[in-house]
């Protein structure tokens, strides 16, 4: 079973096909001429099924970890790329999560002054939220996602069966991508999804629903804002403060369940501040703990939350620019705060009930 969308770009359009299995012929969907990135860990758990891939000379492995995903560790694989003679009119092709996919993407937009590049999303995450956006981020230091362009891939893949081999805390990691975008579609779409999360676990059908959804959400926002310059700027809801739980736990939290967090956190300080009403702090807040109930316990350090949270690319210098749910109808809006003793007051008081 194949279907797809088709998301429009500067580029000009590229599509996402949904399949069910695994690929069948991999190197039948990798383009001419192809150099792939992939996943160590996809490398591993599927040796046989891509054996082709794995094993051709123009595969280089990465070890999909944050550190890696850095100016610094990139740099070895331009150089492994330009050994294997790569040439302009050949496909660069990320296989793994968003890790390898902003390495990936990150490299395509550089190298050569641009190559052609194709994406095969093996976590929920990527299935769900970044394979589409043309966004790529890496780190600098210990400074998150500074470095990026906007490049689309050409192609993008999506085979559910990659999701059979992933952990729970992989599956609850995408899920909370999930719960952002329909949050950001409007108080019916999340409290549906509210109602589903059980089965989002035990039936892929419905999984699988979601992850389409959630997609066609996003394909509105990105045809509308690619650049991020004005209304996409409400995907980052949660990220401010996520990105900033993964940063003071040296990343013991995985990214999705930290935005799960940060929008816990996001609603949490909109009531304080007055920007929120405290039902839908209560509406929201059960379906976001059980999503990150596995780390709620896990200590999040104040001051290296605050240092993270004042790094935000997103800041200006008003302030730090933040992404609340507001009003009646709980409408995820950008809103710039001073991060002064009451905002950081604010914090402390999440980071204290996190674990209740």
């Amino acid at each position: 079973m194949s279907d797809e969308l088709v998301i429009q770009s500067h580029t000009g359009p590229y599509r996402v096909e949904f399949h069910q299995g695994l690929p069948q012929e991999p190197f039948a969907v990798l383009g001419d001429r192809p150099h792939v990135l992939i996943d160590a860990n996809v490398a591993r758990l599927y040796a046989t099924q891509l054996r082709s891939v794995v094993e051709h000379p123009n595969t280089i492995i990465i070890e999909a970890t944050e550190a890696n995903k850095s100016l610094q560790r990139t740099i070895p694989v331009f150089e492994r790329l330009i050994a294997n003679s790569i040439r302009r009119d050949h496909t660069l092709v990320a296989i793994g999560g968003g890790i390898i996919q902003d390495i990936t993407c990150f490299i395509a937009s550089t190298l050569l002054r641009g190559l052609p590049w194709r994406f095969v999303p093996t976590t929920l995450l990527a299935q769900a939220d970044s394979c589409i956006g043309s966004k790529s981020s890496i780190n600098l230091g210990d400074t998150k996602n500074v470095l990026g362009t906007f490049n689309p891939p050409r192609q993008i893949y999506v085979h559910s069966a990659f999701l059979d081999t992933l952990a729970a805390k992989d599956i609850h990691s995408g899920v909370g991508e999930i719960l952002k975008v329909h949050a950001i579609d409007g108080a019916g779409a999340f409290d549906q999804l509210a109602r589903d999360f059980g089965q989002l676990f035990t039936d892929r059908s419905v999984l699988l629903k979601y992850i389409r959804a959630a997609l066609s959400i996003k394909q509105r926002y990105i045809e509308q804002d690619e650049f991020d310059r004005g209304i996409r700027n409400i995907f980052n809801y949660g990220h401010s403060f996520g990105h900033a739980i993964e940063s003071a736990t040296d990343y013991g939290v995985p990214h999705g369940i930290a935005v799960t967090m940060g929008m816990d956190m996001a609603n949490f300080i909109a009531v304080r501040r007055g920007l929120l009403p405290q039902r839908h702090f209560e509406r929201m807040h059960p379906v976001l703990k059980r999503n990150y109930a596995q780390f709620a316990a896990v200590a999040i350090p104040e001051a290296p939350l605050q240092a993270a949270l004042s790094k935000d690319k997103k800041n200006t210098s008003a302030g730090l620019r933040l992404i609340f749910p507001k009003g009646e109808s709980a409408i995820i809006e950008p809103v710039t705060v001073v991060a002064d003793e009451a905002f950081r007051s604010q914090c402390s008081q999440f980071l204290q009930v996190l674990p209740q």
